[in-house]
């Protein structure tokens, strides 16, 4: 990251994300406690944060993805008997230190070996809740992804592979390539992802490419939406939209209450076309008859 706060490379991205985490912990009604958060954050994402356009109050749709992506993973781990988690480019997740996990459950973390390395001196030897590893491979290498995942597929029965805040980032043609590793791997029975829609990207883009520079474009947001996935072995088995589930948890846009006040008046495919906007999507092997669905 440069000294105005400007991301220079994907990687400076996990620390503007934890400082969001940072500031849903320190409010009394917060979703979530994550202690360590403002600390993975550092200087570094306190000024990514203040030198973004409106970077404080656009805190809102990363905030909601994370207690999304927790209650989905939560109900997978008590429900559905998931015995491991595959973190893809964890970056600064705490989730295995911050969540109740139960007994014998496992945590794979993926990520370039600078950024583990950076989490682990941060965290200080502090106890996860959990069987936790962290595996140092660079995603982009197709020999280092296929070992890695056959070796945490073959060891457990119901893993859930995770890549929030990622697939963005690629080309197409790199979520395919992606797409097709995971299925391929044993044991592999949901990816939790986060979904942009080609309207959101050329908003975000429009808004942050000045911070971002051509070293974290932003790419990747098909407009077939979850069926670009289908052709790939996974299937759209929950989304949950990012703008319905910031008005579920109080965690909303400014004027929100406008903003659905107008939505009142709007056609079916104008008020789809928002709450597709953004979401988090489980997907699966297969389709899942009498899922959670859409929200």
């Amino acid at each position: 990251m440069s000294p105005d706060g400007t991301i220079q490379h994907v990687s400076d991205t996990a620390r503007w994300v934890a400082y969001y985490r940072a500031m849903e912990s320190e409010r009394p009604d917060a979703h979530f406690r994550d202690p360590w958060a403002l600390r993975l954050a550092g200087e570094e994402g306190k000024a990514i944060v203040d030198a973004m356009p409106q970077g404080r109050s656009l805190a809102w749709p990363m905030i909601v993805r994370t207690c999304v992506l927790d209650e989905i993973l939560g109900r997978l781990i008590r429900e559905r008997g998931a015995d491991a988690v595959l973190n893809l480019a964890a970056g600064l997740d705490a989730r295995p230190w911050r969540m109740e996990l139960p007994a014998g459950f496992t945590w794979y973390d993926v990520d370039l070996p600078e950024i583990l390395e950076y989490k682990r001196g941060v965290l200080d030897g502090a106890p996860a809740r959990c069987d936790y590893h962290s595996l140092a491979a660079d995603l982009r290498d197709p020999a280092a992804r296929h070992e890695t995942f056959a070796r945490v597929g073959a060891a457990h029965r119901r893993v859930i592979a995770v890549s929030e805040g990622l697939l963005i980032y690629l080309a197409d043609e790199d979520v395919r390539s992606l797409a097709r590793d995971l299925a391929a791997a044993p044991g592999v029975a949901w990816w939790l992802i986060d979904l942009a829609s080609p309207l959101m990207l050329r908003i975000a883009q429009g808004r942050w490419a000045k911070r971002m520079r051509a070293s974290a474009p932003m790419r990747f947001a098909p407009a077939e939406g979850t069926a670009f996935f289908a052709p790939l072995g996974w299937h759209e088995q929950e989304y949950r939209s990012i703008w319905l589930e910031s008005l579920r948890l109080k965690r909303t846009a400014a004027m929100a209450g406008f903003w659905t006040f107008l939505g009142r008046f709007m056609g079916a495919k104008r008020r789809n076309q928002w709450r597709q906007f953004s979401g988090v999507v489980r997907l699966g092997r297969a389709a899942e008859e009498g899922g959670a669905g859409r929200a």
